[in-house]
């Protein structure tokens, strides 16, 4: 339907050429929009302004003519095609000859609206501007190469607000959109953006015609969503019935996101809705002013003389009132209206200029047009645009020469801003971020508290005054939504099957392997001398194990060393104080001497095996080892050999003893000890021990230990240690039976046993025990088989010595064995010894 038809053909009464603007308005069905009127002025009073200025179009005058869409796509199209067709009525003016040239076209508001009838006027070339049409579609240059805008394009309002959600770290959002190509669009390149970062939990389209079921199951979704913060792409008519049930459902404890089509929308922003949608963050058309627009707005008068009916419409539905000249309206309960009522009076859409948005864009639309139609004028002839270099014609000018300069304009407004369009006919894009506050009376304030300009450089396209933005709740700050709440460093994503992304769960790290950041897809495995700490989120040297002086088992170990050493000492001590006695000398006291001292030397040599392993302490440990208990073994294997040659000597013509003397017995465990010896330096020579870290046992943990080297050399040397150890055993076991005064065999025998039996019980634990355990081991045998050596030999000896004197004499040594003449001739021969 067309609302009204106006036109204005003079300024001072003098017209030389007259160019017609086609302003394409929106209405509520069949109510009046008193914002939409408001627009009209503004381009009514941007025409005027224009034509009284003389140095823009200086003997122009514009003229327009209004269109109204209806919200009804058939109507916003049977406007184009009239348009086109030439089926407006022309008006001529007695000063004014033809018909007005239409030059350009001032809407449509809605995408959809503009993305139909550009489909038509592309064809001709009719440049189209629109204050309101943000579909990023429009900007395809192939399919609308005539179409421009002054809002921005959706491209740009989807980044602001994929800024706002990134600056909040919101992953996890919600989305709704109308069902047109509005919000299709919107949705598309919002999906495009957040998968970048986050997810979107669910995607909901708003009927354009209202579907009570559809509604409710859009409300439903909101509601059981677990998305906090919502995003929504709708004109305002149609967002407002999903708004209504919201509130009616009290859903609370939501974030809205709102696009420029509803963020500053009166009617949704009201008291009854701030429970619901209090807080609201939007993105906003950049906010104007327009000097004298406001003292125009209030001049407006009724005028039943003139064409202008759409004055007397929006008069009578400002007032409520109706004008008597509409008698057929008129019924008892309508109020008359005069024609003098005060605009002023009442605090209405169309007189309140603090927000001028649209208005601002129409505006703005207009004097693009204009500095289009100037710098067509300004053209010179040979320096033109077109064929021949030639220039357009003021009085045929034609729409397609219009578009040329259209896209060529760039010129600063009363407020310094730059009005131009890039190469797909957008307008630089500038927003306001705004948000829903309450005010003092009540209300709800809609308080600008950012921008986005994208002129500027990306990281600073968004400024936001945070201490400013209220948050409807509890805490009054930003809300978190996310599906999983982020992982901790420690831990890793792990995405859930058939879930998006941004729903994952958090696994520890494994051991050795750390994450230092929030949201690490995977962990990082340490090198090899660190593992991961308590936490998995740092890599730590590893813990040094080895057999220390400092820890208990350490210390206990060193203690037993030095009671072994002092006790050999002194038992050695009390040896050489009593040599002369016929204890001592019954026993071989060279050999015993020398026995002593090796058994010294095997608990001093335990002590190379505590504290940190080095070069010298891995070799010098194996070599004292091998070298002392050789020497130990050697002795009383000659002690053994000596006692069974001395029993075996006092038996008639036998003289076995010339043959094993103390030159043999010296040289014999000299031999024995000269060939471990061999054995040790082959050894060091070749492969010798080293340290060496271990991490076969625990991954956390550095066991610092020797290496043997060659485990050949070793085994050389544990098998002659062994292969002593049994002869000695095996001649000291065939001597057990000899007379216990003066026989000691029964006690070698016991000390070989417990020797044997040490260390073959050894093999298995030294296998079994890991890490610093392995040493402890070892260190215990080596002190409990020298305890039990010790012990076995000396003890019987020492308890005669120190306690029994009595017994520590010769006549006690041969008292009982008189009666048996070979046994003198042995005590006589261990007294020679």
């Amino acid at each position: 339907t067309v609302s009204s038809v106006m036109m204005i053909c003079f300024v001072n009464f003098v017209c030389i050429l007259f160019l017609k603007f086609i302003f394409l308005i929106v209405t509520l069905f069949d109510s009046f929009q008193v914002s939409a009127f408001q627009w009209i002025q503004a381009m009514i009073f941007a025409i005027e302004e224009i034509n009284k200025n003389q140095n823009l179009l200086p003997n122009i005058t514009l003229g327009y003519q209004l269109y109204d869409n209806c919200v009804n796509l058939p109507i916003a199209l049977r406007a184009a095609i009239a348009l086109l067709a030439g089926m407006d009525e022309a008006v001529d003016d007695f000063s004014c000859n033809g018909p007005s040239p239409v030059i350009a076209v001032v809407g449509d508001p809605l995408s959809s609206h503009s993305i139909a009838a550009m489909r038509i006027m592309g064809l001709f070339h009719l440049p189209m501007v629109s204050y309101l049409a943000s579909c990023s579609c429009l900007s395809n240059r192939q399919e609308f190469p005539s179409f421009f805008r002054t809002t921005p394009s959706d491209a740009f309002q989807v980044k602001a607000m994929i800024e706002i959600v990134k600056h909040y770290g919101w992953v996890w959002i919600g989305a709704i959109a109308s069902d047109d190509d509005y919000g299709q669009n919107a949705i598309k390149a919002l999906i495009k953006e957040v998968s970048a970062f986050g997810c979107i939990a669910f995607i909901e389209m708003v009927p354009t015609v209202f579907k009570k079921e559809k509604i409710l199951q859009i409300v439903n979704t909101v509601k059981q969503s677990t998305a906090k913060v919502i995003v929504v792409f709708s004109p305002q008519v149609e967002f407002n019935t999903l708004v209504k049930e919201i509130v009616k459902q009290n859903i609370t404890g939501r974030q809205w996101i709102a696009s420029e089509a509803w963020s500053t929308s009166a009617s949704i922003a009201i008291k009854e809705n701030f429970h619901c949608f209090g807080g609201t963050i939007g993105i906003a058309i950049r906010r104007g002013t327009i000097p004298g627009l406001e003292h125009f707005l209030l001049q407006l008068h009724p005028d039943f003389n003139s064409d202008k009916r759409i004055i007397i419409q929006f008069w009578e539905t400002l007032f409520a009132c109706k004008f008597s000249e509409n008698s057929s309206q008129v019924n008892s309960t309508s109020r008359i209206c005069t024609g003098l009522e005060d605009i002023g009076s009442i605090k209405t859409a169309y007189t309140d200029v603090s927000e001028l948005r649209s208005v601002y864009n129409v505006y703005k639309a207009v004097y693009a047009i204009a500095h289009a139609l100037h710098n067509l004028m300004s053209c010179e002839n040979g320096n033109g645009p077109f064929e021949n270099k030639t220039c357009a014609s003021i009085k045929h000018v034609q729409p397609w020469q219009v578009l040329h300069y259209l896209k060529e304009v760039n010129f600063s407004n009363h407020l310094g801003e730059r009005v131009t369009f890039n190469e797909n006919g957008d307008a630089m894009a500038i927003y306001d971020i705004v948000n829903w506050q309450p005010s003092n009376d009540g209300k709800i304030q809609i308080k600008t508290v950012g921008l986005f300009d994208e002129t500027v450089k990306e990281a600073n396209q968004v400024s936001l005054a945070e201490e400013e933005i209220f948050w409807n709740f509890e805490s009054r700050k930003p809300p978190e939504s996310v599906c999983s709440k982020s992982c901790q460093p420690g831990t890793r994503k792990a995405s859930r099957k058939g879930e998006p992304v941004c729903c994952f769960d958090c696994v520890p790290c494994a051991d050795g392997e750390v994450s230092s950041e929030l949201d690490s897809i995977e962990c990082i495995k340490c090198l090899n001398d660190y593992w991961s700490n308590h936490g998995r989120n740092q890599c730590v040297s590893k813990e040094l194990e080895f057999l220390s002086y400092e820890d208990a088992m350490g210390i206990t170990l060193t203690a037993m060393t030095i009671l072994g050493t002092c006790l050999s000492v002194a038992v050695l001590a009390v040896f050489i104080h009593y040599r002369s006695t016929p204890v001592v000398k019954a026993n071989n006291s060279e050999l015993s001497f020398l026995l002593l001292i090796s058994l010294t030397l095997c608990f001093l040599c335990s002590l190379t095996f505590i504290g940190q392993p080095t070069h010298t302490t891995c070799m010098l440990r194996h070599v004292m080892f091998g070298i002392s208990f050789v020497l130990c073994i050697s002795c009383i294997l000659v002690k053994t050999v000596v006692v069974i040659m001395a029993f075996r000597a006092t038996l008639p013509g036998n003289n076995m003893m010339k043959w094993f003397g103390v030159s043999q017995q010296r040289g014999t465990v000299f031999f024995f000890t000269f060939v471990q010896s061999l054995i040790c330096i082959i050894w060091l020579v070749t492969s010798p021990p080293t340290p060496a870290k271990n991490t076969k046992y625990f991954n956390s943990k550095i066991i610092l230990e020797c290496d043997v080297g060659s485990v050949i050399g070793f085994s050389f040397l544990l098998g002659y240690i062994g292969f002593l150890a049994c002869s000695c055993f095996l001649l000291a076991f065939f001597a057990r039976h000899l007379p216990d005064n003066f026989n000691e065999a029964k006690f070698i025998t016991f000390s070989m046993l417990i020797f044997c039996a040490v260390w073959i019980t050894f093999i298995p634990a030294y296998i079994s025990s890991p890490g610093k355990h392995t040493v402890a081991v070892e260190v215990f045998a080596i002190l409990a088989s020298s305890f039990g050596v010790l012990f076995a030999i000396f003890a019987p000896k020492c308890y005669i010595i120190i306690f029994r004197p009595e017994r520590n004499t010769k006549r006690a040594l041969m008292g009982s064995i008189i009666s048996v003449s070979r046994f003198t001739s042995c005590s006589i021969l261990y007294e020679c010894h």
